[in-house]
């Protein structure tokens, strides 16, 4: 079950300027998709990383015409080297192409917001102003949740401290980037993983036992029955994550859980995607070996199509 990334400040009322939705957890694989990677269930996973996380959504709308078409024109991208076949470096090459876009799309969004002054960088007290505004200067006595506000804004210091590179309390582009996306970057896995074991730890004892961890995940109501994948979870924890056995989550194991090394996700992607595609066994994809699985590739990160068909530069 992927971790997600907590509510936005968006969901508490009061603020005076919309807040644009603000990442607050990290999600394992959060680059290619929310989704479980589980085939015998569904897709849907390798739907969002062939297509894209929004396109994927737009995507399902389309007749198994309009999918076709848009999909050929997908595939013409990805064939950089036009000789009507996509290959596993294409292939990769293009998955990791769409995380950086989402990326990139991201804070773009959020950057008009937040650099009032237009100076091409966004200091801390315009982020905080932009978000915290009028109710701030008030210490939020009109908030209902006053105590997990004031939360989220020595969180979101917290974490802008840590972006912030120099120190020189004004964040570049990069750093900003950072500052949203936190996963993305080395020197920022350790608020990753603080920011993770706060959202999990309810007992406030800074480590994460078996409760609460399926408890992030999961809670039975009246009458429910545990599904089979809470059963596994519950073995991985026991067996897998807390490798020291004393029944609890520390810093390093939660590292090792949410931060796996050096994974390529896009690789094993492109890798997963071609053994599931490729009829003829010679490696690479074919136009109507993709056209063939529309049910597996439609519901991929691949496509991405929504912005593509209105797209006339050459993204890659």
């Amino acid at each position: 079950m992927q971790l997600l990334f907590l509510v936005t400040l968006a969901l508490f009322l009061g603020v005076t300027v919309t807040v644009p939705a603000q990442e607050k957890r990290v999600h394992r694989q959060h680059d290619l998709s929310d989704h479980d990677h589980d085939d015998a269930h569904s897709f849907q996973y390798d739907h969002e990383a062939f297509l894209g996380k929004e396109e994927a959504k737009t995507f399902d709308q389309l007749s198994p015409e309009e999918s076709k078409e848009r999909l050929g024109k997908i595939v013409e991208r990805i064939d950089t080297d036009k000789d009507g076949f996509i290959s596993h470096a294409e292939l990769h090459k293009w998955i990791k192409h769409r995380q950086r876009r989402y990326i990139e799309e991201n804070v773009d969004k959020h950057w008009k917001d937040y650099d009032q002054n237009k100076d091409g960088k966004i200091a801390w007290n315009e982020y905080k102003n932009t978000t915290y505004g009028f109710y701030m200067d008030e210490e939020f006595d009109d908030v209902d949740d006053k105590v997990s506000y004031r939360s989220m804004l020595s969180r979101d210091e917290r974490r802008f401290k840590n972006a912030d590179r120099d120190g020189d309390g004004i964040a570049t582009r990069e750093e900003f980037t950072a500052f949203l996306h936190p996963e993305e970057f080395d020197y920022m896995k350790d608020i990753v993983i603080q920011e993770t074991i706060e959202d999990i730890d309810k007992n406030g004892d800074k480590k994460i036992d078996l409760q609460e961890y399926i408890g992030d995940m999961f809670n039975a109501e009246d009458g429910e029955n545990e599904p089979d994948w809470v059963t596994t979870e519950k073995k991985h924890f026991l067996e897998i994550r807390d490798v020291n056995k004393d029944g609890f989550l520390d810093a390093s194991e939660v590292a090792q859980w949410i931060l796996p090394g050096e994974v390529d996700h896009a690789d094993n992607e492109a890798k997963h995607l071609i053994h599931e595609t490729d009829k003829d066994n010679d490696g690479r994809l074919s136009i109507s070996e993709i056209l063939d699985r529309m049910d597996f590739i439609k519901v991929s990160t691949i496509t991405d199509y929504g912005t593509l068909v209105v797209d006339n530069h050459d993204e890659l």
